[in-house]
């Protein structure tokens, strides 16, 4: 499985890009604003350019012929830019339309195994369905990760899967055994992965 890092810091992208495990980060218009910048366009270029992977970049308007033609122009931002696409019936629409262009999709937003199959047959290089999401409604968003890595596995769908709101270590470790692809985590997830209180006291013994 790989990691992703789920954020729009550019700081955080390039210390987690110096760990060498980190391949890949996924973004949105809400993580750029919250990193206080208004010029999309540069800040998503800067963070294209601080990882080798892929970068899934989210379009910010509506309508199939509008996120069409957006979704064009961002591909052009760099040589590494997914596009992330909702899953919805319009959103099938673009990404079958990108897929023709050979522009990769990330279907996002997914919450079921109808959506993430639907997205899968219109050529989706990737789907994310959200767990922590549907943990929080009261939903299994770790077995839905499962069902979706299964089908894909018995039809032999290139699609990969990438389990996205995660909330703790716990989830990474849950995505890794239900055979997710990908897990997309924010630095805080990541930083929390590699500590362990045994780990401290061995170091502070060594030390002493």
């Amino acid at each position: 499985m790989r990691i992703f890092l789920d954020t729009a810091d550019i700081n955080q992208i390039r210390q987690a890009a110096k760990f060498g495990v980190v391949s890949g980060v996924t973004t949105n218009p809400s993580l750029v604003s919250k990193e206080g910048v208004t010029d999309y366009e540069a800040t998503i270029k800067e963070i294209c350019a601080s990882i080798s992977g892929p970068v899934s970049v989210e379009v910010v308007v509506e309508g199939v012929k509008a996120m069409v033609e957006q979704a064009r122009l961002i591909s052009t931002w760099a040589p590494n830019v997914t596009i992330k696409i909702p899953a919805t019936s319009e959103g099938l629409t673009v990404t079958t339309e990108l897929a023709k262009d050979g522009i990769k999709v990330n279907f996002t937003l997914c919450f079921s195994l109808n959506q993430a199959l639907l997205g899968a047959l219109a050529c989706a290089a990737y789907i994310s369905p959200f767990v922590g999401r549907l943990d929080d409604v009261g939903h299994d968003g770790m077995q839905v990760v499962k069902d979706i890595v299964d089908v894909f596995k018995h039809y032999q769908l290139s699609t990969e899967v990438i389990a996205a709101s995660i909330r703790h270590p716990q989830h990474c470790v849950t995505a890794t055994k239900a055979g997710a692809h990908i897990a997309t985590v924010p630095y805080s997830v990541l930083m929390q992965m590699i500590r362990h209180p045994l780990t401290d006291i061995g170091v502070d013994r060594f030390l002493a």
